[in-house]
């Protein structure tokens, strides 16, 4: 989604010097949004250790971590974990939207631009298919847990598609991975696929 940001501005892509200003544009535009992302989840994971775990707490369901939250941080507290979760809905809403855009147009050969009718289509799809699962759901937070099992199983076949991509000569030109990037990418995809998969194991086993 940050390369098709970048790349759907349609800049001349005929001079080298161009791409490759383009291309580190984009590295730290992907940079920068990731390390806000991974501090926002582990400011979420030390708050949840600090309060719950600490305190031998199991929470079964949101409104549960909320009123338990109240007693313990203060009223303030739970007032930012419910805009902390609401901003963070729609943080996903936003960037899901943005990416089925992105993909219905890609379908097209065009680029993601939000006054195109098959960008539109491919948010309409795609939130129309969020509305529709959050409707059917009796269980908010069983639905959240699945959700991430979900994630967790199609984030290999994403990381392994883009090195793939990203490596591929035939792709990128000149512009692709290195032998020494792509042994870095492959290690690391392995070792996330790992994770992913002692996660999924301990959670349905």
């Amino acid at each position: 989604l940050h390369s098709e940001i970048i790349q759907s501005r349609q800049w001349n892509l005929e001079s080298d010097d161009i791409i490759h200003r383009q291309l580190r544009y984009e590295f730290f535009d992907t940079l920068i949004a990731m390390i806000v992302g991974w501090a926002i989840n582990s400011a979420m994971i030390l708050v949840a250790a600090s309060v719950f775990f600490s305190n031998g707490i199991t929470v079964t369901e949101l409104p549960q971590a909320q009123a338990t939250l109240k007693p313990l941080l203060g009223n303030a507290a739970a007032i930012v974990f419910a805009l902390a979760l609401l901003l963070a809905g729609v943080a996903s809403s936003l960037t899901a939207s943005m990416a089925g855009g992105t993909i219905y147009a890609g379908i097209f050969g065009e680029p993601f631009d939000h006054a195109d009718s098959h960008s539109r289509t491919g948010i309409v799809i795609t939130l129309g298919g969020a509305v529709a699962v959050i409707v059917f759901i009796k269980d908010t937070f069983q639905g959240l847990i699945w959700s991430q099992i979900a994630l967790s199983i199609q984030l290999p076949i994403t990381v392994f598609g883009l090195i793939f991509l990203t490596s591929s000569r035939t792709v990128m030109g000149r512009f692709a991975n290195s032998f020494r990037d792509k042994a870095i990418l492959w290690i690391i995809a392995f070792i996330v696929t790992a994770l992913n998969s002692a996660l999924l194991v301990q959670l349905l086993f």
